[in-house]
């Protein structure tokens, strides 16, 4: 006969309900922003290291991976595994990621047909341990699918990040970030507010300007010829980075 205690203990592991008990454990690390106001905000004092962390924004462009930048040049040199996008709008230069530091031998790009197949890929990388982060703007996914790609991730040791619009009210990702537009008419696109929507362990936060720390602030030309297009036999593209490139900038502690 199954007891109350049991009960009880099935129901936060099923849950994902969080333990104070838990938090030297879980909160003692994270992935360095590279924004010290940023980290500040955050409980780990830094990115998740797994679980789902939902971006929501208006529109493209507003600096949403520029913000993203640093963590992802550190795991992409720290780490000996992948990181994996899965359709985004536009395919990112490749010259400005380099300049970031981010190590394009270990970035992927993956452009599913449909929304299914989406899904089965990112269920596939945070499983599979090989990523470090898997980053996705899908078009649309229900709470369920959020909630099991929340226990994913988590199994898998990656940090999943979802690019969302936002009219998405509610959301059981663990980490909620709102960006917000900065109008500048001096440094256009060199910034962006940030608001803290909702993280595990910690509080919202009012909004807040991250100003940006590297020297992106001009247009650039579309370089996607310079990708090598791969296909597999469920005619899913993916895209790597050649590997001509000039030296990317080491991070440094």
């Amino acid at each position: 006969m199954t007891s109350p205690t049991d009960k009880l203990e099935h129901l936060i592991s099923e849950s994902g309900l969080w333990r104070a008990s838990n938090i030297n454990y879980e909160f003692r690390q994270g992935i360095p922003s590279g924004y010290p106001l940023l980290d500040s905000h955050l409980t780990r004092s830094g990115w998740p290291t797994d679980g789902v962390t939902e971006f929501l924004y208006d529109h493209y462009g507003i600096g949403e991976l520029r913000l993203l930048a640093p963590a992802l040049a550190y795991l992409s040199q720290r780490q000996s595994r992948k990181i994996l996008m899965i359709s985004p709008p536009f395919i990112p230069y490749p010259p400005a990621l380099n300049a970031c530091g981010i190590n394009l031998r270990e970035l992927f790009i993956v452009q599913p047909k449909t929304i299914q197949d989406t899904l089965w890929v990112l269920e596939q990388a945070l499983s599979s341990r090989s990523c470090s982060a898997v980053i996705a703007w899908p078009q649309k996914i229900s709470d369920k699918q959020v909630r099991r790609l929340q226990v994913i991730s988590k199994e898998g040791n990656t940090w999943n990040i979802l690019f969302r619009r936002t009219n998405v009210e509610a959301s059981p990702a663990e980490l909620r970030i709102r960006l917000y537009t900065v109008n500048s008419h001096s440094h256009p696109y060199s910034s962006v507010h940030v608001k803290i929507v909702k993280q595990r362990g910690g509080w919202e936060s009012n909004i807040f300007r991250i100003n940006f720390v590297d020297n992106l602030n001009q247009k650039t030309p579309d370089f996607s010829k310079l990708l090598v297009n791969y296909s597999d036999h469920n005619d899913t593209n993916i895209l790597q980075w050649p590997m001509d490139l000039p030296p990317f900038p080491t991070v440094t502690d």
